[in-house]
């Protein structure tokens, strides 16, 4: 589908990532990866400098903070541990981006779907968005332990779509990583960059080829409006 014939398609549903886009998570999982640190006798990190690699996952943050991937022979159990300690607070300063409240209940009052498409395993992210209201009051929540493959596959985009029972072209998908833009565009929904998220250094997110940018979550609200909603 083109773009013009995609955002032609009168809006239905918002769906949302969540580290990074909807929450900022990142004083949480600084700490749960400062303790690894503390562990292994290294010094803590600066939560300014972990804050960019929280929306690439375990791997992305466990290369930051002990320079460990998949190929060393401790990274499972390494693994392991954060996700243990990350779990015990997970939701203990975590909040929504500023305004993201307000805008939710505006969607919600112009009659729009809301779904939450993460890649943050479904253990954590219940509990962060009980902590946070915003669940049971989205209308579904999609995480990797729903699928055969997560983000940048489009899998649980369109599985986002259909138990709301909506069409992904009259949808847009928000993010704040590629692998966002990436799985809304193979879905077939609308796309936008949360430009106020967790961004590498140096990354130029015009580059993305997203529909378009915010660089809060107010700006949300402006394109949903341009959009029919």
């Amino acid at each position: 589908m083109s773009v013009a014939a995609r955002q032609a398609a009168p809006l239905a549903a918002v769906l949302l990532d969540l580290d990074g886009t909807l929450a900022d998570t990142a004083a949480d999982l600084a700490q749960a990866l400062n303790r690894l640190r503390d562990e292994q006798g290294m010094a803590p990190l600066a939560v300014s400098e972990l804050r960019p690699y929280v929306s690439q996952g375990a791997r992305g943050m466990l290369a930051c903070a002990l320079d460990i991937g998949p190929p060393d022979a401790d990274y499972a159990r390494v693994r392991e541990r954060f996700f243990a300690i990350y779990a015990e607070s997970c939701a203990r300063r975590a909040t929504l981006f500023d305004g993201f409240a307000d805008v939710l209940g505006e969607l919600r009052g112009r009659g729009l779907r809301i779904g939450i498409v993460t890649n943050k395993l479904e253990r954590f992210a219940l509990p962060l968005l009980r902590a946070l209201d915003v669940w049971p009051d989205a209308d579904c929540l999609i995480t990797p332990d729903l699928l055969r493959q997560p983000k940048p596959d489009p899998e649980g985009v369109l599985l986002a779509c259909q138990r709301l029972g909506v069409a992904p072209a009259a949808s847009v998908f928000v993010g704040d990583d590629r692998r966002d833009v990436v799985a809304g565009k193979a879905a077939g929904t609308r796309t936008v960059v949360a430009a106020y998220g967790y961004i590498a250094p140096g990354e130029d997110v015009t580059e993305w080829g997203a529909d378009a940018c915010i660089d809060s979550p107010a700006g949300l609200l402006a394109l949903c409006r341009n959009w029919g909603a």
